[in-house]
């Protein structure tokens, strides 16, 4: 059996992270020109180009695009193998990443890093929030946390709670254009978007009917509370999570409808890379986040 040249491989990973031969040559302390041989040596090995490369441009060809993921998961695993074994021998430390939705982690993620920090004085945490759906594997994140309705991934995945989402808009609104009746009717109206969910809204109905509408309107935002001055401003209709809308539906600025209709399910998942690797401090976290964001997320679900 030939073994594979990780060497190589690891190699190909640090290009596609830096986007350049130098780049990747600096970063993990070898010559270009040791570099250029490893990539060579590889597409001899496999039979097949993986750089478009000129003098001012460097990219992956349709060969080496996927094999890119494959790289950095071969990556990413050796180094996690590396740092659980020196976690064995000297405890929690050393730095974690973590991605959390913009919102979310500032109201409920923030308060529980800086309590695992005072726990564990150890270890550093570098903690990312923002909208944008990351790329765990290619941006170097040990954990994300993602609201969603969570399709099928290479990432391990764990549900640690439901997230309740309303479907709201202004009295003012209702006032000047009436308030639907039936989750059709949406279609009819003017719709404020959240720009990193895809797809038609939709919804299950009394018995058990099912309708599916695009969001349309004046507003799309890639944050949920960047689309709240809209709503209280009558500018349409919105469906948000309760973390984000609760209180304004507590203060009357904005009125729940078609509550009959629900929303399709989302829940907070807690996602880490696809190698059952992991360093101890990052195991550390897991658990920590799992254990204190069960009952928040009750907590402020049944509130909203």
């Amino acid at each position: 059996m030939r073994l594979p040249d990780l060497e190589a491989w690891a190699i190909f990973a640090a290009i596609v992270e830096h986007r350049s031969f130098s780049g990747a040559a600096d970063a993990i302390g070898l010559s270009k020109a040791t570099v250029s041989k490893a990539i060579t040596r590889l597409e001899a090995h496999l039979g097949q180009s993986l750089f478009h490369r000129t003098s001012r441009r460097l990219a992956l060809t349709e060969a080496g695009k996927p094999l890119a993921e494959h790289a950095a998961r071969i990556l990413a695993e050796a180094l996690a193998a590396e740092e659980a074994a020196r976690d064995g021998a000297s405890g929690h430390s050393g730095r974690i990443r973590l991605a959390a939705p913009m919102s979310f982690g500032i109201t409920n993620v923030a308060q529980l890093v800086a309590d695992f920090l005072v726990a564990h004085p150890g270890i550093e945490i570098d903690l990312h929030c923002s909208d944008a759906r990351v790329d765990i594997v290619a941006e170097g994140f040990d954990i994300a946390l993602r609201i969603a309705d969570l399709p099928d991934s290479s990432l391990r995945a764990r549900r640690l709670c439901g997230i309740s989402t309303h479907l709201v808009a202004s009295p003012a609104y209702l006032t000047a254009h009436g308030t639907p009746t039936h989750a059709a009717q949406l279609g009819e109206h003017r719709l404020l978007g959240y720009a990193n969910v895809t797809g038609p809204w939709r919804f299950r109905g009394p018995g058990g009917a099912e309708v599916a509408v695009r969001a349309e309107g004046p507003l799309v935002a890639n944050s949920g509370e960047a689309l709240i001055p809209a709503i209280v401003a009558g500018l349409g209709i919105a469906r948000l999570p309760g973390f984000i809308i609760g209180p304004n539906i507590a203060d009357g600025s904005v009125v729940e409808i078609l509550t009959d209709w629900a929303p399709g399910p989302i829940g907070l998942h807690l996602l880490t890379p696809p190698s059952p690797l992991r360093p101890a401090r990052v195991e550390a976290l897991i658990a920590f986040l799992a254990a204190n964001l069960r009952d928040p997320c009750a907590a402020v679900t049944k509130a909203a």
